[in-house]
């Protein structure tokens, strides 16, 4: 028994980055990709990229690596939930900061 095809169109929608604005700014955690863990970098191919498939904004970018878009990362942490290898790990804003700076706080 299997389905039958009606026809009918289905409705949805995909996320582009930057659709809802500059939205990086109010965010209290950010991303931080430790490539090391990162199974696309370790067989050095677009392999896995789960991050970029759950992120709801399209915050990731494919790639090997892949890379964070800052600018519209609300810092909901699904990327670093659905991270296989724990890669990705939610780091404060503070502590990105305070490590941008050199370590001064």
């Amino acid at each position: 028994m299997g389905t039958r095809d009606c026809q009918h169109q289905i409705a949805m929608s995909s996320p582009a980055a930057g659709e809802a604005g500059a939205t990086g700014d109010w965010r209290t955690e950010r991303p931080v990709l430790d490539p090391a863990l990162c199974l696309a970098q370790k067989q050095e191919k677009e392999a896995c990229q789960l991050c970029w498939v759950y992120c709801p904004d399209l915050c990731i970018a494919r790639g090997v690596p892949p890379a964070v878009l800052l600018t519209y990362c609300k810092g909901c942490g699904i990327c670093a939930e659905v991270c296989p290898t724990d890669a990705i790990a939610m780091v404060p804003e503070r502590e990105s900061a305070a490590a941008a700076a050199g370590g001064a706080r």
